[in-house]
């Protein structure tokens, strides 16, 4: 545990010294001079817009980021299919919205640090306890477009998958009885059940680590997607969120939204980054 520690520290303290070079807000290649424009779905316990300030768990630390910056958040509510397009386009500086960490983003956005861990599992009606692979087969189920996990999804066998532009649609199909189980972010899922008891709904990790599955089973990490073109601006944000780290603000801010647990900001699991968008020798950071 020291030793991560250590490692930790080294590299807030880089990424601090990267940020030092760039402290001026002028010195960013944003959208909009001054301006951070920020993509995001609106979906709580997430993201979302209030008082001229993005809130959610990625919200408020995407707003610490910016006042850190002396940047302006200019907020770009979309679909959760339009996000990464338009960072890949240079229509905004960065997405969010409970998005996992996958090597095949790391080709079209710069990737953030870590802001939370997660286990993907399942919606479905409160006594199904369905909480493994084997509990899909045959079903069908509801899932968001544009999730990396859905090619894993569709090669369960007998499985009929259902795509829908946000959670809402998803899990109104999966009330009337149109769908039998929803995958989708579980932050999202579980404050959602826990804001309306009246759907009658559980929610229920993956108990599978499975390697064919590893999007679905494996270890999620909720990152912020920037645009390749200003790096400097995600090496500055990650130095924000490496310091967040060490003093367990992520915690704080999580306890606000539903995410106190300890599962939430505690990197058990593979560590698919290292040698992929991070050093070889790279440790996730974590809150204990």
């Amino acid at each position: 545990m020291q030793l991560i520690e250590r490692r930790l520290m080294r590299a807030v303290m880089a990424a601090l010294t990267a940020m030092a070079a760039v402290t001026s807000a002028s010195a960013f290649d944003v959208v909009e001079e001054g301006k951070l424009t920020v993509a995001f779905t609106g979906d709580m316990p997430g993201s979302g817009w209030q008082d001229g300030q993005l809130i959610g768990y990625d919200g408020e630390i995407m707003q610490v980021i910016a006042n850190r910056l002396g940047l302006a958040v200019k907020p770009a509510l979309m679909e959760w299919s339009g996000t990464i397009a338009s960072v890949e386009a240079g229509r905004v500086d960065v997405m969010l919205g409970t998005m996992g960490w996958t090597e095949k983003r790391t080709e079209i956005m710069s990737l953030s640090e870590p802001i939370h861990y997660f286990k993907n599992g399942i919606m479905a009606p409160a006594g199904s306890g369905w909480d493994s692979l084997a509990d899909l087969e045959g079903k069908t189920i509801g899932t968001i477009t544009g999730f990396s996990f859905v090619p894993e999804l569709e090669s369960i066998p007998g499985v009929t998958v259902n795509l829908y532009d946000t959670s809402d649609a998803a899990v109104r199909d999966l009330l009337a009885g149109r769908i039998q189980a929803v995958i989708g972010d579980p932050p999202v899922v579980g404050y959602a059940i826990k804001q309306n008891p009246d759907w009658n709904l559980e929610f229920k990790a993956f108990t599978d680590n499975n390697p064919d599955y590893p999007l679905l089973t494996g270890l999620g990490q909720v990152v912020f997607g920037f645009n390749k073109a200003d790096d400097d601006l995600r090496q500055a944000a990650d130095a924000i969120i490496l310091e967040m780290w060490q003093g367990c603000g992520m915690r704080s801010i999580g306890e606000k939204y539903g995410l106190s647990d300890a599962v939430w900001f505690t990197a058990d699991g593979e560590n698919f980054r290292a040698g992929v968008d991070r050093p070889d020798d790279y440790q996730l950071p974590q809150c204990n």
